[in-house]
């Protein structure tokens, strides 16, 4: 590689970087609400259930069954956020990966900024199904 294009591969992978903060900055921002309803919300009404479980007239299966069926709110909702992320990332990677098997930096850069723009404009799209399903406000 010779000297030009490995400067050129640099600038284009620096603006690469900086587009992925853009989406990683939006994407915590716009989830935030969502993140504290879990940790919050969700959590605080698990424990609170939990707590309620543990009554000494209760046989230790009877106890794990309660306490099992408190956390079943939490683990849907992170797993709906899980699931949510991970389709959000799998878009955004399989764009990126298209655009290196063809080996053009230029295109890398377009295709990436093109990810990150598409990417940011559905995230109020996946926050509302997400508040929607989970039921918040």
């Amino acid at each position: 590689m010779d000297h030009i294009a490995a400067i050129e591969e640099r600038i284009v992978t620096d603006k690469i970087r900086r587009k992925l903060e853009e989406v990683n900055i939006a994407a915590q921002n716009q989830l935030q609400p969502i993140q504290d309803h879990v940790n919050f919300s969700l959590q605080q009404a698990y424990f609170k259930c939990a707590y309620e479980c543990f009554d000494r007239k209760r046989r230790q299966e009877e106890i794990n069954n309660c306490v099992e069926h408190c956390s079943t709110p939490v683990l849907k909702a992170n797993n709906l956020v899980e699931t949510e992320m991970a389709q959000f990332q799998d878009k955004f990677e399989a764009a990126k990966l298209q655009q290196v098997k063809t080996g053009v930096m230029s295109e890398l850069e377009s295709c990436v900024n093109q990810a990150v723009d598409d990417s940011i404009s559905i995230l109020p799209h996946i926050v509302t199904r997400l508040k929607n399903t989970l039921s918040i406000s």
